[in-house]
């Protein structure tokens, strides 16, 4: 039973990349966004977010004990759900993508409040919010950047 939550974790292994894991799995996170955004439906966009940060607050507490640290390393389904809460219901082209990755990244380096103090919830809980959080943050800047300079994000 320990495959299923580490394989979750780490977002098929994405997690283990030997450099800098956290951006790996910002990067492969674009894959689920472009096939939730491909399927046309905010429903499913919200019910991926959803289904990403139960199962992430799941498999992210199962992998605290697996690997025996506070979250490891490895573990970036919490990168995933940042992703997705970044670009969530953004008309965006190739540009505006790369601005919410950007975007997310430095939130998620530099935490905002209340985001770093979402981290020290518990377990799983604590993986998710802080990301969670600064991707709401990279929303909302992406969001001002697309009424800012249309032209730059919708390409």
């Amino acid at each position: 039973m320990k495959t299923l939550p580490l394989m979750i974790a780490t977002f098929g292994y994405v997690g283990f990349a030997p450099v800098a894991p956290g951006t790996v799995g910002s990067f492969a996170a674009l894959a689920l966004y472009a096939a939730v955004r491909w399927s046309g439906s905010p429903l499913v966009e919200a019910v991926t977010m959803a289904l990403v940060f139960g199962l992430g607050v799941w498999s992210a507490t199962q992998t605290e004990k697996i690997l025996g640290i506070n979250d490891p390393g490895p573990v970036v389904i919490d990168e995933v759900l940042g992703m997705l809460v970044t670009l969530a219901s953004v008309p965006l082209g190739w540009g505006g993508i790369a601005a919410g990755f950007v975007l997310f990244r430095v939130f998620d380096v530099i935490k905002p409040f209340p985001a770093g103090r979402l981290e020290s919830a518990p377990g799983g809980w604590g993986i998710m919010l802080d990301d969670a959080m600064a991707g709401v943050y990279a929303h909302l800047a992406l969001r001002l950047l697309v009424w800012w300079r249309p032209e730059w994000m919708l390409r």
